[in-house]
C-alpha cells in the first residue's frame, strides 16, 4: 500500500460497525510499535534483523535459512568484502547457514509486522483502518484475526509462486491488508469512501475505489522492488471467501456473527451495508438502526 503505487488515499467509510473494532486497533497498535520499538534503526543491524526474521521466497521454497554466501551477495553484490560491525562477508561459506536458528516458516507471520519504511507502514495502516473495522464487525474478532493471517500467508505464497528463488526478504502488512480489501469490496460495495484523488475530496463507491487499487497493481514496475503479486494473492483471497459467504447462506451463517445473520435468503444483497436482510414487514432490521 506504498503512496508511491496508490493514486487514491481513502480516509472514511460510511459503514458504521456496531461495536469498537479491538483487533483492528490493536494491529495498529502493534505494528506502529514493531516498527518502532523492535525494528533496529542503523543500517547494519537492520540488515540482519530483517534477513534473521522475515520471509524470504527462497528459504519457504527450501525450507533451510539462507547460507552465508547467499547473504553476502545481497547486501554486497559488488564483492564480499566486510560491512561495519561484521566480519561475516570477509569469508563467507556456501554450506554455513548464516541464520541457523531462523524458524523460516514462521517468518512468513513474522514478517506480516515488518515494515520497510513510514510510508510503507503508514499506507498499509491506512487502508486497514478504513476496511477493516466491518470486516472485523461482522466476522467478530477472532475468526476476524484467522482471516488476516492466512490472507497474509496466502499472499506470501503468492509472491514466492512468483519467484520462488528470490533471496531478497519481503516485509509488510499489505497482503494480509489487501485481503481484508477483497472481501470488502465483494461485501460492500456500494459503501461510501471519502477519498483523495488527485488534489480532489471525494465521495466514491467501495468498489471504484478497490477495484482502481487492484488495477494499479498489475502496472507497478519491478524494479521498485514491490511484491505486487502478494497485494494481489491477498485480495483475491479476502475476494473469494467473501464471495462464497454472500452466495452460500449455510457459510455466511457460521462465518458472521450472529446480529449479522439473516433469515431472508431470497432478497437481494444490500450493497452497501452487507446481508440480504434489507426490510421485514417494511421495517430496518436490527443490525440496521441507526446508520
Amino acid at each position: 500500500m506504498c503512496p508511491s503505487v496508490i493514486a487514491v488515499f481513502p480516509l472514511k467509510d460510511e459503514n458504521p460497525t456496531m461495536r469498537t473494532p479491538i483487533v483492528t486497533i490493536a494491529l495498529i497498535v502493534i505494528n506502529v510499535l514493531v516498527y518502532f520499538l523492535v525494528q533496529p534503526v542503523e543500517f547494519d543491524a537492520g540488515t540482519d534483523f530483517t534477513f534473521g526474521t522475515a520471509a524470504i521466497p527462497d528459504e519457504l521454497t527450501s525450507g533451510e535459512p539462507l547460507t552465508e554466501t547467499e547473504y553476502c551477495s545481497v547486501i554486497r553484490p559488488e564483492s564480499f568484502t566486510a560491512i561495519a560491525g561484521s566480519d561475516v562477508c570477509d569469508a563467507p561459506r556456501a554450506d554455513t547457514a548464516r541464520f541457523p536458528e531462523k524458524n523460516v516458516y514462521l517468518a512468513a507471520v513474522w514478517s506480516m509486522f515488518l515494515h520497510g519504511g513510514l510510508m510503507h507502514l503508514g499506507g498499509n495502516m491506512l487502508f486497514l483502518w478504513v476496511f477493516g473495522n466491518n470486516i472485523e464487525d461482522h466476522l467478530g474478532r477472532l475468526k476476524y484475526m484467522i482471516f488476516y493471517v492466512l490472507a497474509g500467508v496466502v499472499a506470501t505464497i503468492a509472491h514466492v509462486a512468483g519467484d520462488p528463488d528470490s533471496i531478497i526478504p519481503v516485509v509488510g502488512a499489505s497482503g494480509a491488508v489487501a485481503g481484508v480489501m477483497g472481501a470488502y469490496a465483494v461485501w460492500f460495495p456500494w459503501a461510501r469512501i471519502k477519498t483523495i484523488a488527485l488534489i480532489m475530496l471525494l465521495n466514491l463507491k467501495a468498489w471504484i475505489v478497490l477495484a482502481f487499487w487492484f488495477v494499479s497493481q498489475f502496472f507497478i514496475s519491478p524494479s521498485d522492488g514491490i511484491a505486487w503479486l502478494a497485494h494481489v494473492g491477498g485480495f483475491v483471497f479476502g475476494a473469494a471467501v467473501a464471495m462464497v459467504a454472500r452466495q452460500s447462506e449455510s457459510f455466511r451463517t457460521q462465518l458472521w456473527e450472529h446480529k449479522y445473520r439473516t433469515e431472508n435468503p431470497g432478497a437481494p444483497w444490500d450493497k452497501r451495508y452487507g446481508g440480504r436482510e434489507v426490510l421485514q414487514d417494511g421495517q430496518a432490521p436490527a443490525w440496521l438502526s441507526g446508520r
